[in-house]
């Protein structure tokens, strides 16, 4: 399986998703520039954290309109897994490709600490390799990851088992719903505030975020490995 990390301008968890996936996961993976245009030979899409462009404007405004959108928004539509981590989380809200908006901290400071997340779904090609209920620890480090939307997408969120992660115990921005993490409606387009990147080995305190990745992983397994 070939992963594609994309990097805009200030992008700085690229290097952890690039770790995660060929140190920890051991698949392929490469970086791709933000000028690219072609997605075409990957089989999944991974957005970093960061402060791409600065974050001036809003949070992953302008990265939005970067080259590779179009790109992007293909790959969506095709199916396949594409991933969001904070920033990258951002950049998919502002493209549209998921619902809602997100807003400062309600608390107006940068968090940087792991909380608890609930699986609220694990029936995605995300998921697969967690209990439905089951909490996990992951890092958050962000000062924009209010999740906002209004009651009718938050009811459709629920009614769709949209939302995948949800804060568990302690809500640290003020998320509607304590929602973390949402999917798309065709099920192959997730955004997260937390960061699996930064949980995949004891290394890094816990390995929680590795099942997410492992979970991609066994999807992509089951529609492309012919074992018999």
């Amino acid at each position: 399986m070939k992963f594609a990390v994309i990097v805009f301008p200030g992008s700085n968890c690229d290097q952890d998703m690039f770790f995660a996936i060929q140190d920890e996961l051991g698949e392929e993976v490469e970086y791709v520039s933000h000028l690219e245009s072609d997605l075409s030979g990957f089989d999944a899409v991974l957005l970093p954290g960061g402060f791409s462009y600065g974050d001036y404007l809003r949070s992953g405004s302008i990265a939005s309109f970067s080259p590779i959108m179009p790109a992007i928004r293909a790959f969506a539509q095709s199916g396949k897994p594409l991933l969001g981590v904070c920033n990258g989380f951002q950049v998919l809200l502002e493209a549209g490709l998921l619902p809602g908006a997100m807003k400062r901290n309600d608390q107006l400071k940068f968090i940087c600490r792991t909380v608890d997340l609930s699986v609220e779904n694990n029936r995605t090609m995300f998921t697969s390799q967690y209990d439905e209920g089951e909490i996990i620890p992951i890092p958050v480090a962000h000062a924009e990851g209010n999740y906002e939307c209004n009651e009718e997408t938050l009811t459709q969120l629920k009614d769709n088992q949209q939302i995948v992660f949800r804060y568990a115990n302690d809500n640290p921005n003020g998320s509607t719903d304590d929602i973390a993490g949402i999917i798309n409606e065709q099920e192959n387009v997730l955004g997260m505030m937390p960061h699996p990147e930064r949980a995949v080995s004891d290394l890094l305190g816990n390995d929680s975020g590795l099942r997410l990745f492992q979970s991609i992983l066994a999807h992509w397994r089951e529609a492309h490995v012919i074992t018999t």
